[in-house]
């Protein structure tokens, strides 16, 4: 006697979700994305449902699905893309504050030089 799960396909107790490798996931999805290829025929080559391979088009063109490894965190490409850009307006502005505060310093040396300000214990350097 066949159990109803079994006329399914559906084994108890045991997981049927395939676990697909990052290369496996890549290489079946630069397959589809090669001429005259299509993700159903693909997919069916491959013996998958063609919506996990449609989502993993979506990640391989973010440029999330080459940096999956385990126990890593996934950015899209496009996040990546954003952060480096603020990074360096950040680094820009670091670099323009510290020249200017470089330019301010021999300015207050300058002056005290030519005694244009009075020596104050509020100053950096004028308490030695």
């Amino acid at each position: 006697m066949t159990n109803s799960n079994e006329k399914s396909g559906e084994l108890l107790g045991q997981e049927r979700r395939r676990r697909w490798s990052p290369e496996q996931k890549l290489a079946m999805v630069r397959e589809s994305l090669e001429p005259g290829q299509s993700v159903s025929v693909v997919a069916r080559r491959n013996g998958i449902n063609a919506n996990p391979l449609f989502l993993w088009r979506k990640l391989y063109q973010d440029g999330s699905l080459s940096a999956v490894s385990a126990g890593e965190a996934v950015v899209p490409a496009s996040e990546l893309s954003d952060a480096l850009k603020q990074l360096r307006e950040l680094q820009r502005m670091l670099g323009k504050s510290t020249m200017e505060a470089e330019i301010l310093k021999e300015a207050v040396e300058i002056a005290r030089s030519r005694k244009w300000i009075a020596h104050s214990p509020l100053l950096p350097g004028d308490d030695q």
